[in-house]
């Protein structure tokens, strides 16, 4: 069992290192400060869990079978992560009327804040780390084929893929929280508006592309 654990903790650092939408997303929300990063971080591993519990009943090998129900999700998908770019591109562009053409490092610039700092920001990140997760059928697919291979033979099917997802949940939860912690050693750099509204510019950019790849591809 110890070497199976060992196994499969290397496997989670392979997926999580792995760059995608909601790597994207973490670091977005990071911008605004550890909490709502944290949250992120949270939501999406809760919906990691979720993926790994529908995997252990079996549910998601119906997603696996149903073409329309595959695509189904697939577009709903889509639609999540162009919904994210544009919304982030939007507070980009947003923050940038609001600093009036100051030159990088005035008292106007330094005041604008494209991130989410509003009230209840933790929970608006806690449910789109969420929704980003389970609006992403490969994330169900990937959860069938990727928790069995380690079970081990013997072991009681259901009860050790329910362990597995929380481990892969608990040790994702790790994993991100450095990104958080490395964005908020940055802060002297990145809270600076005109270098997060660049990121801003540039992690919309990639949720929209995203998206769309999700979108086209069968």
């Amino acid at each position: 069992m110890l070497s199976t654990l060992i196994a499969f903790l290397g496997a989670c650092t392979l997926i999580a290192a792995a760059p995608g939408p909601s790597t994207v997303l973490i670091i977005r929300h990071s911008l605004a400060g550890k909490r709502a990063g944290l949250m992120t971080v949270l939501g999406n591993e809760t919906g990691i869990f979720i993926w790994g519990l529908v995997a252990a009943f079996g549910l998601t090998g119906l997603l696996a079978a149903s073409e329309v129900a595959y695509n189904v999700m697939r577009i709903t998908g889509a639609v999540v992560l162009v919904g994210f770019g544009v919304q982030t591109l939007r507070s980009a562009r947003r923050a940038k009327r609001e600093g009036g053409g100051e030159e990088p490092g005035t008292e106007a610039e330094e005041a604008v804040d494209p991130a989410p700092r509003a009230p209840g920001s933790g929970r608006r990140s806690y449910r789109a780390g969420l929704v980003m997760n389970l609006a992403n059928p490969k994330a169900a697919v990937f959860a069938l084929s990727f928790l069995p291979q380690f079970v081990p033979s013997g072991a009681p099917k259901l009860p050790t893929m329910v362990v597995l997802a929380a481990v892969w949940a608990v040790y994702e939860i790790g994993y991100y929280s450095l990104y958080v912690w490395c964005v908020s050693r940055m802060k002297g750099l990145l809270s600076r508006a005109v270098v997060r509204r660049r990121m801003e510019q540039v992690s919309g950019g990639v949720l929209v592309a995203l998206g769309v790849r999700m979108a086209v591809e069968g």
